[in-house]
């Protein structure tokens, strides 16, 4: 719990720092936001304004991660590494992005290909080094060949499977993510409530993991060092607040893709090391609505083309956050009402967690 406490609080203290010092550095770098010409005219004002901020929360996270271990004298494990390692390659695979839009003056930075082969690159290095089992020892593989929804049940699934799944997992959070940044504070304070579960998850799994004695009537977590993932996620979750701070309306600094790919694949990562891969489905209910929405409107789009000539829309524009801009809703409004949203998918998914617990408990 030390080290939980100390991780979170060093990476809130660190961003609230680091971000400050990153606004005025970043702008004198001329590292300024650009703007979508088609998008909401609400955002133009936001020309200009230092992006790839995500930098900041990266860097604080590893910060006050690596602070609470030098503390408390404990080697980092192998399930926090793997999540670092996402963290920090996928934040790579966005400042690349953000670099190319800065540079050559575009909105759109990588080709959607290249943008993927990134992805690609980043999450099968994971998949390999989850599944493998540990050096030197031959502990078990940190990832399962079971997809769970709140512990380790179901049948095995084959090897190449379970790459495959991974990749889409940690591609696919890292896109909803990506998709749903772009109005201030949306993306960070929705974050920190995911990171803020898996905090407890990650102490609930420690408290009956099947190797602490808390596996009594078979009812235990086979997760490895839960406790561990529970300090990743309170650094995550404190880098959030602190940047929320700055990047609340009007935002003095924009994570871009820097930021946003790293923490979808963060949780992807949560989720595979602590065995809920089905329950970021409810945790992240806000991304999934979101995705969904920009899926439909170029199905509908290209449905309706293609059968009536005319290309036709759900919605005023997607993602969803500029459909209820579109409406005349403030963007402040909207921010709001999504953690709003999001907070019921978080109290949701709890819910569920504890539930099984629950149920699978013997009648007394």
């Amino acid at each position: 719990m030390k080290a939980i406490l100390l991780s979170g609080t060093v990476a809130l203290l660190v961003t609230l720092v680091l971000t400050r010092w990153a606004i005025s550095q970043f702008a004198s770098w001329g590292l300024g936001q650009l703007i979508r010409e088609d998008g909401p005219k609400t955002h133009h004002v936001k020309r200009g304004t230092p992006t790839m901020g995500g930098a900041v929360i990266v860097a604080s996270t590893v910060i006050g991660y690596a602070s609470a271990k030098l503390v408390t004298g404990e080697l980092p494990s192998r399930s926090a590494l793997l999540v670092l390692f996402l963290l920090v390659g996928m934040s790579g695979v966005g400042f690349l992005d953000d670099f190319i839009k800065v540079r050559m003056q575009r909105s759109l930075g990588l080709r959607s290909k290249a943008k993927l082969l990134g992805q690609t690159v980043v999450s099968l290095t994971f998949a390999f080094l989850a599944l493998h089992p540990a050096l030197p020892d031959g502990a078990a593989a940190a990832v399962s060949h079971r997809l769970s929804l709140t512990r380790d049940v179901g049948p095995a699934l084959p090897w190449v499977i379970v790459m495959a799944l991974i990749w889409f997992m940690v591609s696919g959070t890292s896109n909803a993510t990506n998709l749903i940044d772009g109005l201030d504070g949306l993306l960070t304070g929705s974050a920190s409530m995911v990171f803020a579960a898996y905090v407890i998850i990650g102490i609930w799994q420690n408290n009956h993991s099947c190797g602490s004695g808390g596996g009594a009537n078979g009812l235990c977590y086979q997760v490895a060092s839960p406790l561990d993932l529970a300090a990743v996620a309170a650094a995550l979750t404190g880098a959030c607040f602190g940047f929320l701070w700055w990047n609340a309306s009007p935002a003095r600094i924009i994570m871009g893709d820097t930021g946003s790919l790293a923490l979808g694949a963060a949780m992807a990562g949560l989720a595979l090391l602590t065995r809920t891969e089905l329950l970021l489905v409810v945790l992240g209910g806000l991304y999934v609505a979101v995705t969904g929405s920009v899926m439909l409107q170029v199905s509908w789009f290209k449905f309706t083309r293609r059968t009536t000539g005319v290309g036709r829309r759900i919605f005023r524009m997607t993602p969803l956050q500029h459909h209820f801009e579109l409406l005349g809703w403030e963007q402040v409004t909207v921010v709001i009402r999504f953690w709003i949203v999001a907070g019921v998918c978080v109290a949701a998914a709890m819910g569920i967690f504890y539930g099984d617990w629950v149920a699978s408990l013997p009648p007394r």
